[in-house]
């Protein structure tokens, strides 16, 4: 486990707030600055290490606002756990697959899923799924075998995936946006929690560093949750915000990282 200095202490509690609101605001995407943001302002340097221990805060933080979702009816069960349960297996394999990548290949990969997510968060969101949907037609195995992809992907790059778990329950059940969201966060925080499984056995959890991340999510979130309200006619504007910032920290990512394509 890593010492952190004062201003690092601080600064990982200010990174898990950014992403805790960002994902309170924009409902989604938020976590991918996770990684960036520990390693290149937090300053910790071992990208296996980070990797491990933000999935398990994106698992922790996934799994609090699932209370929240649950409460108001927002989560649709059966789907969500048919999602998840290959997903488990998706992600246990893709988090031994990723502990045997090189860092600096591994962090050149995430990069180039970074500008993936942010192109796909710049693309309009379509309505014409958010139609009455029938619960005893539900497509199970393009669930079963998207929930494997999604948690491959998921423990592979340490990332919470609900950008790729939302649109898939939409596309498979046709269920309204905001039961796919609800949902969605069961799968995040299993996903997640199964990486950080993995990664803890290995040795590549940082506690201190999960639990001063966690705190900063929970306290961004809520103020998150809050200039949403406050901003939703505006939301449009704030995810081409958002997506450009992903693609900028992507770019650095991909220039620093650039030895890897040699290797």
């Amino acid at each position: 486990m890593a010492i952190l200095t004062v201003s690092q202490t601080f600064l990982a509690i200010l990174s898990g707030g950014i992403v805790g609101f960002t994902l309170g605001l924009l409902g989604g995407g938020g976590s991918i600055l996770a990684v960036p943001l520990l390693l290149y302002v937090v300053g910790l340097r071992d990208p296996h290490v980070v990797i491990g221990s933000t999935a398990l805060a994106v698992s922790v933080n996934a799994y609090i606002n699932l209370i929240s979702h649950a409460r108001k009816k927002n989560v649709w069960w059966k789907p969500a756990v048919v999602f998840s349960l290959p997903g488990i297996i998706g992600a246990y394999a893709g988090s031994e697959m990723g502990k045997l990548v090189p860092d600096k290949q591994l962090l050149f990969l995430f990069a180039i899923l970074m500008i993936v997510i942010a192109v796909l968060m710049l693309r309009p969101k379509k309505t014409s799924a958010e139609q009455a949907f029938d619960k005893n037609d539900i497509r199970w195995i393009r669930i079963i075998l998207a929930g494997l992809l999604v948690g491959l992907l998921s423990g592979f790059f340490g990332i919470g995936g609900g950008f790729l778990i939302v649109p898939g329950l939409v596309f498979s059940t046709g269920m309204p946006m905001i039961l796919a969201i609800g949902s969605s966060l069961f799968s995040v925080g299993t996903f997640g929690l199964t990486t950080a499984i993995s990664y803890a056995v290995s040795g590549l959890v940082d506690w201190w560093v999960v639990l001063l991340y966690v705190g900063g999510g929970v306290i961004g979130g809520l103020f998150g949750a809050w200039a949403a309200t406050k901003l939703s006619a505006k939301r449009k504007t704030l995810n081409y915000i958002f997506s450009s910032i992903i693609i900028v920290v992507a770019v650095y990512m991909l220039i620093i990282n650039f030895q890897a394509m040699h290797l």
